[in-house]
């Protein structure tokens, strides 16, 4: 199973930013022991800039993408209108829980375009999407 994991906006400063909620750890660091004890083939990329991240999307031939879109959760609708057109399953994840922070933060636009959403776990959100992606 070839899964793909996007990180959008500012996730690139996990392990230096925030520590209380994104913890002190690399995603860097992060995604290679994870890739290291994972049974599923992983790719990453991260971009701040909202047109990558939708031409990673749509050029994806995974069988599934796990995508954190950062701040865009809650702003974009063309990252919205691009995961609800793709073929490729989508699970929406996020490090910290969206709903207990900003009011802001509390409304997804990708969520009812995404097949599931796992939010609030750190970074084993990312592990938890990657078994569901296996078990399915």
């Amino acid at each position: 199973m070839r899964l793909l994991i996007i990180n959008g906006p500012n996730l690139n400063l996990i392990g230096q930013r925030e520590n209380e909620i994104y913890g002190n750890q690399s995603f860097e660091q992060y995604f290679d022991a994870l890739k290291s004890r994972s049974s599923a083939e992983l790719s990453y990329f991260q971009s701040n800039v909202e047109g990558e991240l939708i031409n990673e999307l749509q050029k994806s031939d995974h069988d599934g993408i796990i995508f954190n879109a950062g701040g865009y959760t809650h702003t974009s609708v063309a990252l919205r209108d691009c995961v609800k057109a793709i073929k490729v399953p989508v699970v929406e994840v996020h490090i910290s829980n969206i709903s207990a922070r900003e009011e802001f933060r509390h409304t997804s636009l990708l969520s009812p375009v995404a097949v599931g959403c796992i939010f609030g776990f750190g970074l084993v959100s990312y592990e938890l999407a990657i078994d569901f992606f296996l078990k399915k």
